[in-house]
């Protein structure tokens, strides 16, 4: 029996634009699963069709390990509010890799054109309010680039 694929369908719901304050090392660079720093995301900007507002300022943070190799695996739990006053958590968990001499110049804060590096993320949403109880049942990913700025993620319901 031969299976078809069935296609992949996504929905763009925001742009998030995230600044991230200094790093507290956790653990060094050579412990074991890698050195583990956790960056306060200090703001942020979230703006979409359906979905547009601000990070809560206190609420968020980045677990991230770095790899030997300088690989990064996130891990990042942040509070949204719409413009309109209403609150969502957004919990996100991913990988950025590339070639050792494209992470070395993303480490020291350099632009690179996200072309030549991989940055996804696998988002989930929590919320107990009403009008966006919609996004307790999405499973939505994101597509990131880490301009010196801070991390810009475009992020895709799955449909």
């Amino acid at each position: 029996m031969t299976v078809t694929p069935l296609p992949l369908q996504t929905e763009f719901l925001f742009r998030l634009s995230l600044s991230a304050g200094a790093p507290h090392m956790a653990t060094a660079p050579d412990a074991r699963g890698g050195e583990l720093r956790v960056i306060p995301v200090t703001a942020g900007r979230f703006e979409g069709p359906r979905l547009r507002g601000e990070l809560v300022p206190g609420t968020t943070a980045d677990w991230l390990r770095v790899e030997p190799d300088g690989t990064a695996h996130m891990d990042v739990r942040l509070v949204l509010r719409t413009d309109a006053g209403k609150t969502f958590y957004m919990h996100y968990s991913g990988i950025r890799t590339g070639a050792p001499e494209v992470l070395a110049r993303l480490n020291r804060g350099e632009a690179v054109d996200p072309a030549d590096y991989y940055f996804r993320i696998a988002v989930r949403f929590e919320t107990g309010d009403p009008e966006l109880a919609w996004l307790n049942r999405v499973l939505a990913v994101g597509i990131g680039q880490r301009p010196p700025g801070g991390p810009v993620y475009d992020i895709y319901a799955i449909r």
